[in-house]
């Protein structure tokens, strides 16, 4: 080895951060090592000062205020540092430190709180309330209380129950035991809840399909009082004990028997004969006809033919008895009699409960159950329609224009419009403590009505649609009153308010060949029977958020139906 030769270097000397042969070294000693974000050279940055421009503008900042000063191009950027587009004048964009303010439903009957809570953003609902005691500290399994939540929503759907109430029901038991992340959904048809324990975390979802529905409102109200027993702090209920008492509410039989629910179908035609006018021979003609064609319609429910042909079968015999009485001679109203029998089967709460799920948002549910009432309006009129066709063939003089329910004789129809609602609440299989109040509302309706129509010569449209509002206002106030569904306050006492005789006139019109005439009528009856479920919606909305009844606070917080669209 030569002297000019270099020295050998050792292995500590090479590494890879060593400064290769032939680049300068930095000047200054220290590390120069570079950022993506450092601003290249040659690159000026300008520095607003503020005195670049002398002209004035509407932004401009008032006299006496200064701008801030202008941070340097040169420093060093944080995630503190105010953007530059930052201005004292600007609202806040971003969440203030204090949070939102704090929604209070502690006061709020629990229908209210849970529909106020199922409005809002998963993120600015309430936390839960103290959840019920259980044995085991963890609580109890997530897929048991889902499953709980189903059986109580499908009892409720079932029944009749808005789509709304049956949500707000099944949101109230998931956060009685401390299920605050859940989101229920439900349809005509099917119940579906999903629990998401955290962001983290996959979701739980279970489901559950009605294929059956019966009108009970007995049930109904014992399946609310449980709810209300579950949404009370006070009240601790154990998930076996929620399961026992639902066992005995599925078991219990109807509160009537069947021998009174035919009676009840009878009177409830009889009734409504009187209300249009009729006497007494019209009013046993057409609560013969009732009976007889609930029987029937028994016989094909045992047969097992779907609902579209029981309520054609139910509505020939009142049809055919009238027409008989026609063809006789006797001295008697006979479309009174036929009148009778239709307001026996007019599905006036599948009608109310259709329009009232639509109003709030559930587009789905309210279209099915339109669909269904359509369905049994036109079995309704091919079981009255071939009757009368045959009848008109025969030689029956019926008259499409005979005047029916004048209003000449005012206590007999408010004692035939509140035998009708005692007839049809029995019907509807509602608790006896309920029976009264229901029968004075549908007197106090009939009177509204009458009042209007007959005396103030006001539309019958309009006069129906102030005669249900008031329906529904005390139907809500009693539910809120007594924390129950407002179905057993109001579907009977709209009874008398059903379009019956616009119906059967319009029928017969079709008949004897008059189809635009008949069409007219129809459309009548259609816009009655609208006019009363949004009459009854109304007066609901107007109770909850006006006036304050026991144990509620004031309905000022109260959040908006759903909205489809951005404003």
């Amino acid at each position: 080895m030569t002297e000019e030769d270099p020295k050998p270097q050792s292995d500590e000397a090479r590494s890879a951060f060593r400064q290769p042969s032939g680049v300068a070294a930095s000047i200054d000693g220290e590390s120069s090592t570079t950022s993506e974000f450092e601003i290249p050279q040659g690159l000026a940055v300008p520095r607003h000062t503020g005195t670049e421009s002398e002209t004035t503008s509407e932004f401009a900042l008032p006299d006496g205020l200064e701008a801030p000063a202008a941070v340097p191009a040169d420093a060093e950027g944080s995630a503190f540092t105010m953007p530059s587009t930052h201005s004292a004048w600007s609202p806040a964009a971003f969440t203030p430190a204090g949070g939102f303010p704090a929604v209070n439903l502690a006061d709020v009957p629990w229908q209210d709180r849970m529909r106020a809570m199922l409005r809002m953003p998963v993120a600015e609902r309430p936390a839960p309330e103290p959840s019920q005691k259980h044995d085991d500290e963890t609580g109890p399994a997530v897929p048991r209380v889902l499953d709980l939540t189903l059986r109580i929503g499908e009892l409720l759907l079932a029944g009749g129950e808005g789509a709304e109430d049956v949500e707000a029901a099944m949101f109230a038991v998931c956060r009685s035991y401390g299920l605050d992340r859940c989101e229920p959904n439900v349809t005509f048809t099917l119940l579906s809840i999903s629990h998401q324990p955290s962001l983290v975390e996959d979701p739980v979802t279970a489901s559950r399909t009605v294929r059956r529905r019966g009108t009970d409102y007995t049930r109904l109200a014992a399946v609310f009082h449980l709810v209300d027993d579950l949404s009370d702090p006070g009240t601790h209920i154990s998930l076996e004990e929620a399961y026992r008492r639902l066992a005995e509410i599925r078991r219990n039989r109807h509160p009537y028997p069947t021998w009174v629910l035919t009676t009840a179908s009878g009177l409830l035609a009889g009734g409504a004969s009187l209300l249009v006018g009729g006497d007494v021979i019209v009013f046993f003609a057409a609560l013969f006809g009732a009976m007889l064609g609930d029987r029937l319609a028994w016989l094909c429910a045992g047969r097992g033919l779907p609902e579209f042909y029981q309520f054609a079968v139910a509505a020939m015999p009142p049809a055919a008895i009238g027409i008989a009485l026609t063809l006789t001679h006797v001295d008697v109203k006979a479309s009174a009699v036929i009148t009778g029998g239709l307001f026996a089967l007019l599905p006036g709460r599948a009608l109310v409960a259709g329009v009232q799920d639509g109003l709030t948002g559930f587009y789905i549910t309210a279209a099915a159950r339109l669909l269904e009432v359509m369905y049994f309006f036109v079995s309704i009129v091919a079981g009255v329609l071939v009757v009368l066709y045959f009848g008109v063939q025969l030689g029956a003089e019926l008259n499409p224009d005979a005047a029916l329910g004048t209003g000449d004789e005012p206590f007999v129809q408010i004692f035939a419009a509140m035998l009708l609602s005692l007839a049809f609440a029995v019907l509807l299989q509602q608790e006896r403590s309920t029976v009264l109040a229901v029968t004075l509302n549908g007197g106090v309706a009939w009177c509204v009505y009458g009042a209007m129509h007959y005396a103030g010569d006001i539309s019958p449209v309009a006069s129906t649609a102030a005669a249900a509002g008031l329906v529904g206002l005390f139907g809500q106030l009693m539910s809120r009153y007594r924390f129950a569904s407002a179905l057993p306050y109001t579907t009977a006492a709209i009874g008398p308010l059903l379009p019956g005789s616009a119906t059967y006139f319009g029928l017969l019109a079709i008949a004897q060949g008059e189809v635009d005439a008949g069409l007219l009528s129809l459309s009548k009856a259609v816009a009655l029977a609208m006019a009363i479920a949004i009459g009854v919606n109304l007066g609901g909305e107007i109770s909850r958020l006006f006036l304050k009844v026991p144990g509620a606070a004031s309905a000022a917080g109260r959040r908006a139906a759903k909205r489809t669209r951005g404003f």
